[in-house]
């Protein structure tokens, strides 16, 4: 598996397939190209369907415009076999084309291709299932945090403290900020409004809303275009922030351990970027908010003083019970469902969290096998509910309109 510095990135919303990856798609090529007098761009698949409503167009060209004219070319009908979310970049000169190059946005900011391996990141964990390293945790008397610093070294932490100051800062940002979201749907911002109505209620309610508050606020950013980081993706950025800062809120940790969380959290993740996916154009939103869900369930587990088993099967119970949900954002937007399914997982995780603490860590379903269910489901889904906004709540809304 690769270092968690490729899963975690730091970036601007709405989404880190539908405009990290293209982004970094478009530098690396104008990079090459830096002389082209024009450049076209054809975008396939997913990427094509929703790519106005995340902004797609627009970080392209914020890249490539710089240098030359380019064209944006939106091909939804066709679907690469390596990847749904496809690009062709192509650099002209005298009209004629003069360099190509076609690559895919895999989910999380990452770009590959099969005739580009160079473009995967250096694989630092040699095992790569939950059992596995289960096995080693078992074996070596440490838990999962301490596999993330056998594998990547002192190096970790310090990148690991600059996620968690941007993910503090985004929150913070969200809570400050009001307003309409941009995009044409008319979303109000709320996490400012659950954050005041947190003192309003008792214990229960207030600390709930306090939550939601957390997660509402950086999903918001998110969609708004703001700074966040991909746990795993944008569009399910608001779900491990949240339940850190809720958590950290009520019982004031060391830093050190929110790191340590933060390290385990990221180990669940990369499992299932690398047994499945992470793209909600690929597998649906199970691969972002039910992977997410699973990632802050593991690390909330962990601050709650959970053992490796009681982690493990806190990460499955997160993610078996988003297995099947769709991606269908209305208008191609990561607004609907997308905030509120942020807040909702975060409060999920607390759950999975607290149901497997009470618990001895024995259950039948690993994660592993939720993983590989997950990527079936997946591919399964009909392409109308796997971020195509062709079916599901986006089809219901036109519709109603």
């Amino acid at each position: 598996m690769e270092s968690l510095k490729v899963l975690y990135k730091i970036g601007h919303g709405p989404s880190s397939s539908h405009t990290m990856g293209p982004r970094k798609a478009a530098e690396i090529f104008l990079e090459k190209n830096s002389d082209a007098e024009a450049f076209r761009v054809t975008l396939y698949g997913s990427l094509a369907a929703t790519g106005k409503g995340h902004l797609t167009d627009a970080a392209i060209r914020e890249v490539l415009e710089k240098s030359a004219p380019t064209d944006i070319i939106w091909r939804p009908e066709v679907v690469k076999e390596y990847h749904t979310n496809g690009m062709l970049f192509e650099a002209l000169k005298g009209g004629s084309v003069v360099d190509e190059w076609t690559i895919y946005s895999i989910g999380g900011g990452n770009i590959a291709s099969p005739e580009m391996p160079q473009l995967a990141g250096e694989k630092v964990y040699p095992l790569t299932t939950a059992e596995e390293i289960l096995a080693w945790c078992d074996r070596e008397g440490k838990t999962w945090w301490e596999y993330v610093q056998d594998c990547e070294g002192d190096e970790i932490w310090p990148y690991l403290e600059k996620i968690w100051d941007t993910m503090c800062h985004t929150i913070d940002n969200g809570l400050c900020n009001d307003g309409v979201l941009p995009g044409g749907l008319k979303v109000a911002r709320k996490a400012s409004t659950y954050w005041l109505k947190a003192k309003e209620y008792g214990p229960t309610v207030s600390n709930r809303s306090r939550l939601y508050a957390y997660a509402l606020a950086t999903a918001e950013e998110n969609a708004s275009g703001g700074e966040v980081v991909t746990a795993p993706t944008c569009g399910s950025c608001g779900v491990l922030p949240a339940v850190l800062r809720h958590l950290n809120k009520l019982n004031d940790y060391h830093t050190v351990r929110i790191l340590r969380a933060l390290a385990t959290a990221g180990v669940f993740g990369n499992i299932a970027k690398t047994n499945a996916s992470i793209s909600g154009a690929e597998v649906g939103c199970q691969g972002e908010i039910g992977v997410a869900c699973a990632m802050a369930a593991a690390a909330a587990c962990q601050l709650m003083g959970g053992t490796p088993a009681q982690i493990e099967y806190a990460a499955e119970m997160a993610l078996e019970h988003h297995l099947g949900l769709t991606c269908d954002p209305v208008c191609g937007l990561v607004q609907i469902p997308c905030i509120e399914r942020n807040a909702v997982a975060a409060a999920r995780a607390l759950d999975s969290a607290t149901f497997a603490i009470l618990s001895d860590g024995k259950h039948r379903v690993t994660f592993d096998h939720v993983v590989a269910v997950m990527k079936e489901t997946g591919h399964n889904l009909p392409s109308l509910y796997r971020e195509t906004a062709e079916g599901g709540l986006a089809k219901h809304y036109r519709a109603k309109e």
